[in-house]
């Protein structure tokens, strides 16, 4: 239950990354902004402090994929919507790439924290609270949503990222599929207590929320189940993945795309058995790399008697 580029309309480009502004942000936009409206002088206090907030996630996007792109992943569409921003990263599946890709979204947040902090103290002392009242709140709402999105992204629920830093952490000792096994199942309690606080605030876009890291945590299990599988399954003799130079696993550990069916691709040559849908690049389950897979295949040289 992720956002994709499905209801979405572009925004702009930059740094080689897409950014898409879902529909459904605007009915967000719009209910914040009337719910608000009598704090501020001028409506237009309202429109600026959703802008602020759209600028914060942003920054907080790019921060992930513009760090992914420095350990050498891919990373060229961020899509946002009512529940916050999603950065399409893919990191090289090293337990370093993916902690840095991770981290360095809340890293945006941490170092706006002290410049919106003296920016508040300031309007403080130049008395804004009776000069420019509106001026003071817009600055001060800044500063609290801000230091909200980070103690919230940081809390150790998979798939927010510090459930995902904690996975990446957990990479180092029990390796990649067990991490995000153990990450998935701590999910599930914080979705427990999420649920529990939904109820008790009376609180929809928290059960939104928590249906949302739900769904997730869900596949993070199932993700976690077939590496494991993958792990100890017999690897396909005659290919070689281009970049990690890694055999890929035998089984059905790919999903077609267009019939949602998993399938062996290096058994069918990349041709889903299913609906016959052919596929141009195929996915590394060792690293993360995707190439035709016409470059996966080991040349074979003869031998002299």
């Amino acid at each position: 239950m992720t956002p994709t580029r499905k209801g979405s309309f572009h925004l702009f480009r930059f740094a080689g990354v897409d950014v898409f502004l879902h529909w459904s942000w605007f009915l967000l936009a719009l209910y914040e902004v009337n719910y608000r409206r009598p704090l501020y002088s001028s409506v237009l206090w309202n429109v600026l402090e959703y802008v602020a907030l759209f600028m914060i996630v942003l920054m907080h996007e790019f921060g992930h994929s513009l760090a992914c792109r420095s350990v050498g992943g891919q990373a060229n569409q961020i899509v946002l919507w009512p529940l916050g921003g999603v950065a399409y990263v893919s990191p090289p599946q090293r337990p370093g790439a993916m902690l840095w890709s991770i981290a360095a979204g809340p890293l945006v947040n941490v170092m706006l924290f002290p410049l919106l902090t003296l920016l508040a103290l300031l309007t403080g002392a130049l008395h804004w609270d009776v000069e420019l009242p509106s001026n003071l709140l817009f600055i001060r709402s800044i500063w609290l949503t801000n230091l909200v999105l980070l103690i919230f992204n940081m809390l150790p629920i998979y798939p927010l990222d510090g459930g995902q830093i904690l996975r990446s952490l957990l990479w180092f000792a029990v390796g990649r599929a067990r991490s995000l096994m153990v990450s998935s199942v701590i999910g599930f309690v914080g979705v427990a207590a999420l649920l529990g606080l939904a109820v008790l605030g009376r609180s929809v876009w928290l059960g939104i929320l928590a249906a949302f890291i739900l769904l997730n945590c869900w596949g993070g299990l199932l993700q976690a189940r077939a590496l494991a599988r993958a792990a100890k399954a017999a690897r396909h003799d005659g290919f070689a993945c281009p970049a990690c130079k890694t055999a890929p696993p035998v089984g059905d550990f790919w999903l077609c795309g267009k019939c949602r069916k998993p399938f062996d691709t290096f058994a069918t040559r990349a041709v889903c058995p299913h609906c016959g849908e052919q596929f141009g690049v195929t996915r590394c389950l060792d690293c993360g790399d995707t190439r035709p897979i016409s470059e996966w295949i080991v040349p074979r040289f003869p031998t002299s008697a």
